[in-house]
């Protein structure tokens, strides 16, 4: 497995745009597959917003985005983790603690001192064992979320 930056494979933008919306599309319920497109198609190489994915050959495994903000409710805290998806098949081989890795690591040579991410109550313990721990507790929308941080060595 490789992770590389979503601007060297934006070939894959259509469908790592269907893959968002399918998996994520519930919170944003009018978001739309050509608006996912439209927002990865404006990312950076080397700043806030930015992309990468986990690639296998020419298969995409997974991504992971590294945002100024999540969601308009909780603009709080920044910069955000988000959007971390692995593919269906790729799951449970570490695709996702890769990206991950890859989002903390890059966060950290762009100066950024403390990284945020939000999941729902059964993936908290996962991100535990990657260093994470809990910033708050809340209600997004129609999902209870727990918003976690972890220092990235950066800033």
């Amino acid at each position: 497995m490789k992770i590389i930056n979503l601007q060297d494979r934006r070939d894959l933008l259509p469908a790592i745009a269907r893959a968002h919306v399918q998996a994520f599309g519930t919170l944003l319920p009018d978001w739309t597959v050509a608006q996912a497109e439209a927002e990865l198609a404006g990312q950076q190489r080397d700043g806030i917003p930015c992309s990468w994915l986990a690639m296998e050959g020419d298969d995409w495994l997974g991504s992971v985005s590294l945002l100024h903000d999540d969601h308009e409710q909780i603009r709080g805290w920044s910069p955000w983790l988000a959007s971390l998806y692995v593919s269906p098949a790729a799951r449970g081989k570490g695709v996702g603690a890769a990206l991950v890795a890859q989002c903390v690591a890059q966060a950290a040579v762009l100066g950024v001192a403390q990284l945020y991410l939000y999941c729902e109550a059964p993936m908290v313990g996962w991100y535990r064992s990657l260093g994470w721990r809990v910033h708050a507790e809340l209600q997004l929308g129609p999902l209870a979320i727990t918003v976690m941080a972890v220092d990235t060595g950066g800033g």
